[in-house]
């Protein structure tokens, strides 16, 4: 659905005339599924033909000025196997999934007798507020962003790139709470 909003606003037009109907179908369609949390047929016929429509190709190709999740092009592309009602899913679906953190995920793990602790934040700037709790008796940080999400517009503010090389904001809020941590 995102690649079907961003169509207007990118100005992008259907290569066919009767892909606008099947845009508004997709939005309806898609509520009820929810709703009754199956996937209907009509639901994974309109999607397909949406996806085929090279006004959707064209629009999917500049995907990195909206928000697109990264494997989208994955599941369109194997739709009829996902949209089967006994679908169950692959390893690789799971892999692919994403869910957007919100607030801070704690893992404890041990490797080589080593006991770690890795948090997960919410990467939006109003999430950052809540790390600083995070840093306390911090030895190491490893901070890792997404290669395919380098030139990527901002949830936030789609004027600016996500991961500004090397997110050099965000490297200079960490470095600079940890310093303020550690202070006297």
């Amino acid at each position: 659905m995102a690649i079907v909003k961003a169509m207007a606003s990118l100005k992008i037009d259907y290569s066919s005339p009767g892909r606008l109907d099947d845009a508004q179908q997709l939005f309806a369609l898609s509520a009820a599924a929810e709703e009754q949390g199956v996937f209907p047929d009509d639901l994974s016929k309109v999607t397909k033909r949406l996806w085929a429509d090279s006004g959707i190709q064209s629009c999917f190709v500049r995907s990195r000025e909206y928000q697109l999740n990264d494997s989208a092009a994955y599941y369109l592309n194997d739709l009829a196997r996902i949209a089967k009602a006994d679908y169950i899913p692959s390893q690789q679906d799971v892999l692919r999934t994403r869910v957007k953190t919100t607030g801070i995920v704690e893992t404890h793990f041990t490797f080589k007798e080593l006991h770690f602790k890795m948090f997960d934040v919410g990467g939006q700037r109003s999430e950052r507020k809540k790390w600083i709790h995070c840093f306390e008796g911090v030895t190491a940080i490893i901070f890792c962003v997404a290669l395919s999400a380098y030139d990527l517009v901002l949830a936030e503010d789609e004027e600016m790139v996500r991961e500004n090389p090397p997110s050099s904001d965000l490297c200079v809020f960490i470095c600079m709470n940890c310093i303020t941590l550690r202070a006297p």
